[in-house]
């Protein structure tokens, strides 16, 4: 799975003139190292670029073009990204959302969607990361969201699964993943959570037992 930001060819277009929106949406875009236009909301329509940020005031009622309102930042950075990715339909294989995990000290967390890696992350806590994860499952559309977990330490690993089950109130797919060599040779050892954000990415390409895990208010 190559490490290409499938957002980094395309263009992109603000077109508000209100400074809040602008402001934020220019913000997100730079925190992605990622250029953009700044259009007025009456040029939309005729905007040659892939997808356009917009208020909903200001949206027009027909357009073509892939559009995107001031309402996603209810949500998490990685799922607008998803949301983005989403919205510019890329013509990948598969509609998947697959998270993998690396159990440990510092839990490592890699977050693939429509075969992209759009996050790469790692959490200190059980708990933080699993809030986490049921935003990003809960923010982005699949045809099926799959969380991967190392089977490296078992009782963290049990500890994120039961956790999920029970704060989670939808289905997912669970797989427990043989963790051998997915540890990567580090030079540095002391670069902060790099090895386990590796290692967690590693876990999301293999695979393992698969589990249908149906929320608790289906199964009681």
């Amino acid at each position: 799975m190559p490490n290409i930001d499938p957002l980094l060819n395309v263009r992109i277009g603000i077109a508000t003139t209100y400074g809040r929106p602008y402001y934020r949406f220019s913000t997100y875009l730079k925190t992605l190292n990622l250029s953009f236009d700044s259009i007025l909301p009456e040029e939309i329509i005729d905007y040659s670029g892939d997808l356009v940020l917009t208020t909903c005031k200001e949206s027009p009622k027909q357009c073509t073009k892939p559009l995107l309102h001031d309402d996603i930042f209810e949500h998490h950075p990685t799922v607008i990204k998803g949301k983005m990715i989403q919205k510019l339909s890329f013509n990948f294989e598969e509609e998947d959302l697959v998270l993998g995990v690396d159990p440990g000290q510092r839990i490592g967390l890699s977050v693939c969607y429509y075969e992209k890696e759009i996050e790469s992350s790692f959490y200190s806590s059980v708990e933080d990361l699993v809030s986490h994860i049921i935003r990003v499952l809960g923010g982005l559309r699949a045809k099926r969201k799959i969380v991967k977990i190392g089977d490296g330490n078992m009782q963290i690993a049990k500890e994120i699964s039961s956790m999920l089950n029970l704060k989670f109130c939808s289905s997912f797919e669970l797989e427990f993943v043989d963790e051998k060599k997915t540890s990567p040779k580090i030079k540095n050892f002391n670069q902060r959570g790099k090895r386990d954000m590796l290692s967690a990415k590693f876990i999301s390409q293999r695979y393992g037992h698969r589990y249908l895990i149906q929320p608790l208010s289906i199964t009681g």
